[in-house]
């Protein structure tokens, strides 16, 4: 298709404007060449006369000898043509932006595998030291001290470059910090009491809480296949429940609690941190040391230094030395493997995060049955399939 706009030759008269007595004085003209074509993916541009453009002063914008100049142009004729392609020029990916895409790809999968493997560690560690120090308010102060610590030296060093906040951030941060403060102490109470493997089964059903709280307090409606992925989430997660070789009501109760309070930090780190600089790093961080400050009075009045000292030395001398390099390990550890995870978060979207975060668990269940001889029961482990799977439906149907 040829769609053409053509102006025929047009002689345009300019009055002269010159003082009495003066003869007008023709204007300097410039003849610019011909001018072929000008491409472009769909547009054609040509002209089949020369331009002539008059001077500044054939338009009287200037003066020569004292008189005004008037300017006499010839007629011109201009021709417009649009052209239609006949094939769409290709896109062409360099191998530049296709190494680039693979680069990201790789580091995604080195964020996934470092989570996960520092979370297991953790996991391992900390149901150990547990076992042998059943002070999990201590436990908590100390994973959030260790890491507190580990930050503000690189801060100090300028290792890592230090946020740049302010009182409103940490007046958004606040609420995020309280609910992160009790889904860790709770998290800690129920592997206290009961195993890594059931408190992970109890956890994957966070986004049935997710789904409740935001319906009936938030007001949120969600596609129906969201509702449905709930059954076998809630189902699975019943049916290992009461399955249990060592079911413990506070064990299982802290899993619960834990479930709710982090959905609750998610809702509030939502609304607290729109807009913020802040890097996920450097989020965590200063979430780390808002929750050591609250937390540390409450470990304090809860179980105190009395029992501290008093189950410190016990723990020694039934495991020696290598109890405080476990309370070292499991500290550095939790740390590490939330830092790594509000990393991932900064490179992927939230349905790929919560995708990982159930992967994360099911290799969280299956190390720790292993490490620690967990007994399982058919059915048991066939509840933990139907609540992950459930999980994963989950995040699926929130796409």
């Amino acid at each position: 298709m040829i769609s053409s706009v053509k102006h025929s030759s047009a002689a345009i008269g300019v009055t002269d404007l010159v003082r009495r007595g003066s003869s007008p004085v023709r204007p300097q003209m410039a003849s610019i060449p011909l001018i072929s074509a000008t491409k472009g993916p769909n547009l054609s541009l040509a002209t089949r006369k020369p331009l002539y453009l008059v001077s500044p002063e054939g338009f009287g914008f200037g003066s020569r000898d004292g008189f005004m100049s008037a300017a006499e142009p010839r007629g011109f004729a201009l021709r417009c043509g649009a052209y239609e392609a006949d094939r769409s020029d290709s896109v062409e990916i360099s191998g530049e932006e296709t190494r680039s895409a693979a680069s990201q790809k790789v580091k995604i999968g080195i964020y996934f595998a470092t989570w996960w493997a520092l979370n297991v560690v953790f996991n391992i560690y900390n149901k150990k030291v547990l076992n042998a120090f059943p002070y999990p308010w201590l436990t908590s102060t100390l994973s959030l001290a260790t890491g507190s610590l580990m930050m503000l030296i690189s801060w100090a060093t300028r290792i890592a470059e230090a946020p740049k906040t302010d009182f409103k951030f940490w007046k958004a941060l606040a609420p995020v910090a309280v609910a992160h403060t009790i889904g860790h102490v709770a998290a800690t109470v129920s592997m206290s009491k009961v195993a890594v493997s059931f408190t992970h089964i109890i956890k994957s059903g966070e986004p049935a809480f997710s789904v409740l709280v935001s319906r009936f307090l938030l007001g949120e409606t969600f596609p129906v296949p969201v509702y449905l992925s709930l059954v076998p989430i809630i189902g699975g997660c019943a049916l290992a429940a009461v399955t249990e070789l060592n079911f413990n009501m506070t064990g299982f109760m802290g899993a619960m609690i834990s479930n709710l309070a982090f959905v609750f930090r998610n809702i509030f780190s939502k609304r607290g941190m729109k807009g913020t600089s802040v890097s996920g790093m450097n989020y965590y961080a200063c979430l780390s040391i808002l929750s050591l400050l609250i937390l540390t009075p409450f470990a304090i009045a809860i179980e105190g230094p009395q029992m501290w000292a008093a189950g410190w030395q016990t723990a020694l001398s039934q495991i020696g030395p290598h109890f405080i390099w476990w309370v070292a390990a499991q500290s550095v550890f939790y740390h590490l493997y939330n830092q790594v995870s509000y990393m991932s978060l900064d490179e992927i979207s939230p349905l790929t995060f919560s995708i990982g975060n159930t992967m994360k668990r099911i290799s969280v269940i299956v190390s720790s049955i292993i490490i620690f001889h967990t007994p399982v029961q058919p059915i048991n482990a066939l509840g933990a399939a139907i609540a992950i799977l459930g999980t994963f439906l989950y995040s699926q149907a929130k796409q």
